[in-house]
């Protein structure tokens, strides 16, 4: 029987290993046995057969345990030999012939070629047709170990196999008489599942029988003649072929009935042989957002025992696997425990007692989801006993001295128990591959089936996977039940940003929101409780691990305060672990907090808090906070010693977590914490490596996120990426470099226009300079200059374009120029990360004050970026063109500035090349094509008088406009497109240029009064109307016929500025409403006594919608999507009064009644306005604005 257990062994979906070499003995053995195999003759005579069962036993018994130097091709001849010596009314020959390939495929790990396959799997299905039904069981174990990861050469055979009459499906059905038969045959049906990568898989028919056929073993009850264990290997077959399916990719679950099916047997199969359940599953799960309701059976309750409530795992840790796990194996592991974390309660143990927990202990009901104040230390592991809602005696294991059965019956409880984990953890698995082949959005229709909610009162507990993690004894169970919840909540950022419980309820129903809200609270509860409960240190790092998965999708700014509080009180103990990897994994779930929806005014009342709460007196649970200057690389001078007296940092406590942070990276490692740094260099003074990086990168979320805290540490924090930057490991140099950029990062954003931050309260721009050049003094330049490591080049140069532009202007000019030179010499890098990163940083140095001007500097980078525009790697070509779109945006600065001097001097040879390049790029892809579109509208409008009538330029300018024309009107990315009319626009406002008369004036009109009418993406409408709106001159809309047009087409846009069937669009209507109103005015403000008539008759048709909106445009003024729209009632009104006085003093025609008919509808809209506004206007009064 353990026989028929060792290809399933195997990792699921892997080959099998390579051979190793047999020692010499072996090896000789094997050929002299096969040697003599090959040498006999099918004869049907008594010596011959007792010849053969000799060779065959000797062959059996063979010791292949040291490893398989054997050629598989030498294995499948001999097998091919051996049943070729076998007729098939020999049973008993058959029976030991199929011993022998069970046995050395499995010994060997070898996989059967195609034609030897052929063959032998043709010999085992004639063999199971003719031969008694005794043999049939060894002849599905060859046939189990012969298809195992064969299952795509095994097609001309599948209709025997898994046909409507297939043998497989014959001998695993329900009405066959031997348990042991059916198990194998669904053993032999999960490893035709089994798929390769590369290989083609199973035909849709015989996925869907398998499936099928899985599905009803797992739904039907266990038999009269079937015993436990044997069932169990049933399940777990079952489970694994299932799994197999959906591992290959291949098998969807697209109908609910199927997926709904498969999920109850799961959550069935996943509490299998759980002490204490026994639930009732309905047939189909049908996806529903209340909680689905959980039959259980009375059971018994079991002789009491003392046992720790168990957590587990999470995410996605990869654990070593082990070959032949034995009870005792896994009782080792259950037994790794810590003396401060070690949990036994009493199975007496009442409501009474469990009152009596401290202070800091969280004792909540089983019906209640109460506060989780800090758990002081380890000692409040010792109490959760009594707590947990789970607390009852039924479902605890029986420790030895308490056992009633005798050594036999101990023994086999022993195996029975762990072939029942087996079963939960092949349900686990299955559940895990499911998560994975069904969409994100279709899983949490289920949520409630498998993550607890808070029950009500008096009401028991959910069965949920929290009820696994909680109460299964075996590790390794929990260890699967936590990747599966770490699975589910992986990527529910979506789904659970519905949740709300930021008021109380009080409805006579119960909201989604607040269900959903109710689950996270839950799940916290749930996690908290295994976390302080937990003695195995793998486990316990799985379950922080699940804490932080938790933590990153919650949306706690629309919940309760408190949830991250106690997980932040909860987790400090824990950053002093021994075990490393707990600490690594603390550290993480730090970093979740403070990088989930930061800022949250919750965690900066954490991060303010003095830096012992929540901590145990205890030396092991506290982390060393004072940090001695000994580790410095540069001794604080004068400059930093004032530095750190005009911070702001003496007015409050040091924050906790920053000065952790600083310590773990730079001081040497406690010998409290050093006992299992397994991953630590040998002889290294230091935390281990992953201590560090994790370290490093909580700080960068700090500093992303609550700069206002991190800022109080700037200098300090300068030296600590000083330090970084000066270690051998790479990793430590690139995640200090990362610590930079995001500090710099953060000292931009303080002086933005638009920042929040008073200016007293930001970091001086003295002391960012001092910052900065200690930076540069410092291993900055080095490490831009460390062409071995490219990565840290690259974090190296996007760093370096983090300076904040007003600090830049005061650095001392041999600094600044060491940053324009590393940066220009970069961009001939080789490496593309390197080279896109430089491009990036040009693009922005170009934007500074102090550079922008300099017409050597802004030369010199204009040809760097044009050189990276050519690049094979399309990230440094769309990093190019971001650059180059900066560059033409300071060109366009630089003509607003009353020296002339810039334009003169910037070469018109590098102009035209700067528009040839930005043409090809129009044609790249839209990553490239979005920004090289915004640099032609720039450059175009740059272009002087003096440019446009050069021979040479003429076709540039009619080829850059065709490039503008071409991307507005075809179907590319709405950013693109976005761009192309923002750019138009640009074109527009140039002066020089022949807009009106030019061959292309009604191509561009067109191309916009399209887009204005008809794009699907309203923003991109609402540029097309702002750049209609543009032109300055009558002239320049062209003639009669184009000036009607495109009035009629705003006219048309304006009507249908509601019709979308994107709902998303929706909040962009008035926006769009705006800037058309604003254009249509704009076209009345310009029009001659010709186009009068035009927009008469449009008025006569449409005149009470147009009328409507524009009043509603005057007395609402929905802002729009333009800079440069006009806001303020006063502004608006304004407009038509300029439009009103324009139509005045127009020359009406001979007989013409348009002008007397627009002036009348204009008079009209301001008498209406100010009579709803209770206003006095002067209708035909003169204005200065």
């Amino acid at each position: 029987m353990a026989a028929v257990q060792v290809a399933a062994s195997l990792p699921c979906g892997q080959p099998r290993e390579a051979p190793r070499e047999l020692s010499p003995e072996q090896d000789d053995g094997f050929r002299r046995l096969s040697a003599r195999l090959r040498a006999l003759q099918p004869d049907n005579s008594t010596v011959s057969r007792m010849e053969i069962h000799l060779l065959f036993d000797q062959l059996i018994s063979e010791n292949y345990s040291e490893g398989s130097g054997v050629a598989p091709e030498d294995v499948s001849a001999l097998l091919v030999q051996a049943c070729q010596l076998v007729p098939l009314n020999q049973n008993h020959l058959v029976s030991k012939v199929s011993q022998l390939i069970h046995r050395l495929l499995n010994r060997l790990q070898v996989v059967v070629d195609e034609q030897n396959l052929d063959f032998l799997l043709t010999y085992m299905i004639s063999a199971i047709q003719q031969c008694s039904s005794w043999t049939h069981m060894e002849i599905l174990q060859a046939l189990a170990a012969l298809v195992y990861c064969n299952g795509s050469k095994c097609q001309k055979h599948l209709p025997d196999l898994l046909g409507k009459s297939g043998l497989l499906m014959k001998l695993s059905d329900l009405s066959h008489s031997d348990p042991e038969v059916r198990r194998a045959a669904v053993h032999c049906m999960a490893n035709l599942c089994l798929s390769v990568p590369g290989q083609p898989h199973l035909e849709e028919s015989y996925q869907h029988a398998c499936f099928q056929a899985f599905l009803t073993i797992l739904q039907s009850p266990k038999s009269s003649d079937m015993d436990d264990i044997t069932f169990c290997m049933l399940l777990q077959n079952a489970l694994k072929g299932i799994q197999s399916l959906l591992n290959g990719g291949k098998m969807r679950l697209t109908q609910t009935e199927h997926l709904g099916a498969l999920l109850a047997v799961l959550k069935k199969a996943m509490f299998h042989g759980l002490p204490g359940l026994n639930i009732e599953m309905p047939a189909v799960l049908y996806p529903t957002p209340l909680p689905q309701y959980d039959g259980r059976s009375p059971v018994k309750p079991q002789q009491p025992e003392s046992s720790a409530a168990r957590p587990c795992a999470t995410k996605k840790k990869k654990h070593k696997v082990k070959t032949k796990k034995t009870q005792q194996g896994e009782k080792a592991e259950e037994a790794e425990e810590e003396p401060c974390c070690e949990v036994e309660a009493a199975s007496g143990l009442g409501m009474d007692q469990a009152k009596t927990c401290g202070e800091h202990a969280w004792c909540s009901s089983p019906w209640g989801s109460q506060g989780l104040p800090p758990v002081d230390g380890g000692r409040a592991a010792g109490r959760e006993q009594a707590s947990l809602p789970f607390a009852s005696s039924s479902w605890t294991r029986v420790s030895s001295s308490e056992s009633d059965y005798s050594d036999a019956e101990g023994g086999m409880q022993g195996k029975m128990r762990s072939y029942q984990a087996k079963v939960r953890q092949g349900a686990l698995a299955c559940f895990l591959s499911t998560i994975k082949s069904i969409e994100k959005r279709v899983l949490y229709g289920y949520w409630s089936a498998f993550v607890p909610d808070t029950p009500e009162l008096g009401s028991p507990q959910s069965v949920s996977l929290m009820t696994l993690t909680l109460k299964d004894p075996s590790p390794k169970t929990r260890a699967c039940a936590l990747q599966v919840l770490s699975a589910i909540l992986e990527g529910s950022k979506q789904f659970l940003s519905v949740a709300e419980d930021t008021s109380d309820h009080k409805r006579a129903f119960t909201p989604f929101s607040v269900t959903i809200a109710s689950s996270i609270r839950e799940l916290h509860r749930c996690l908290l409780l295994a976390l302080v409960a937990e003695s195995s240190s793998q486990t316990l790092t799985q379950i922080i691990k699940c804490l932080a998965n938790l933590v990153s999708n919650a949306p706690y700014n629309r919940l309760k305060f408190s949830l991250l509080t106690k997980v932040w009180n909860h987790i400090k103990p824990y950053i002093r672990h021994k075990d490393v990897n707990v600490r690594v994994s603390s550290l993480t779930l730090l970093g979740a907090i403070v990088s989930t929806q930061a800022p949250l005014p919750e965690v900066q009342l954490l991060l303010q808090q003095p830096c012992s709460s929540g901590l145990s007196s205890s030396s092991s649970a506290t982390p060393h906070l004072s940090t001695p200057d000994s580790w410095k690389a540069f001794p604080a001078g004068p400059s930093l010693e004032e530095a750190s007296l005009s911070s702001p940092k003496g007015s409050s406590e040091p924050c906790w977590l920053i000065r952790l942070c600083i310590s773990t990276v730079v001081l040497p490692k406690e010998e409290s914490c050093s006992g299992s740094d397994t991953g630590s260099t040998l002889g290294s003074t230091y935390e281990p490596s992953p201590m560090r990086l994790e370290a490093l990168q909580v700080l960068a979320h700090l500093a992303r996120g609550y700069f206002s805290t991190a800022q109080l540490y700037l200098m300090e924090l300068g030296e600590v990426i000083c330090k970084c930057m000066c270690e051998a490991n790479p990793s430590i140099q690139l995640h200090g470099v990362k610590l930079l950029e995001e500090l710099g990062t953060g000292l931009i954003q303080q002086y933005k226009p638009d920042s929040n931050t008073a200016p007293d309260q930001r970091v001086p721009v003295h002391l960012v300079v001092m910052f900065w050049t200690a930076m540069l003094n410092g291993p900055l330049p080095r490490a831009l200059q460390s062409a071995e490591h490219p990565t840290l080049q690259a974090s190296a140069c996007d760093a370096l374009s983090s300076i904040l532009p007003e600090a830049f202007s005061s650095l001392p000019n041999d600094k600044q120029i060491l940053c324009i030179t590393m940066l220009l010499g970069l961009n001939d890098s080789k490496n593309h990360l390197v080279k896109a990163a430089t491009s990036r940083a040009l693009g922005v140095y170009v934007l500074f004050p102090c550079l922008r001007q300099d017409v050597i500097f802004v030369a010199d980078t204009a040809n760097a970026i044009l050189m990276s525009l050519q690049d094979k790697s399309l990230n440094v070509r769309a990093k190019a063109a971001w650059s180059l779109g900066n560059l033409t945006d300071t060109l366009i600065v630089n003509m607003d500035t009353p020296d002339p001097s810039f334009q003169d001097e910037f070469s018109g040879l590098l102009l035209l090349k700067m528009l040839q390049c930005a043409i090809q790029a129009s044609t790249d892809k839209d990553k490239v094509k979005s920004n090289a579109v915004r640099a032609l509208g720039n450059l175009l409008h740059f272009l002087q008088p003096s440019h446009i009538g050069r021979p040479r330029f003429a076709e540039v300018i009619e080829e850059s406009i065709q490039a503008l024309i071409s991307t507005v009107v075809n179907e590319a990315a709405m950013k693109v497109r976005w761009n192309a009319c923002y750019a138009m626009g640009n074109v527009f406002k140039n002066p020089a240029l022949p807009l009106g008369t030019a061959p292309w004036t009604s191509q561009a009109y067109k191309a916009l009064t399209s887009v204005v009418m008809s794009c699907k993406n309203f923003k991109v409408r609402i540029r097309s109307a702002a750049a209609l709106s543009i032109p300055g001159k009558r002239a320049q809309y062209g003639s009669l016929e184009q000036f009607t047009q495109i009035w009629s087409a705003l006219v048309t846009a304006l009507q249908k500025s509601e019709d979308t069937t994107d709902f998303l669009e929706f909040k962009y209507c008035a926006s769009l409403r705006t800037q058309i109103c604003q254009a249509l005015l704009h076209l009345l403000s310009l029009a001659s006594a010709s186009d009068l008539p035009c927009i008469q008759e449009t008025l006569k048709l449409d005149r009470d919608m147009i009328r409507s909106y524009i009043l509603q445009f005057l007395k609402s003024g929905a802002e729009g999507d333009d800079p440069g729209a006009v806001h303020t009632p006063q502004e608006r009104v304004q407009m038509v009064r300029v439009a009103l006085k324009h139509i005045h003093s127009v020359q009406a025609l001979a007989g013409d009644t348009a002008r007397g008919a627009i002036i009348g509808f204009l008079e009209d809209i301001l008498t209406v306005h100010c009579d709803s506004s209770g206003g006095h206007v002067v209708l035909c009064e003169s204005s200065d604005q």
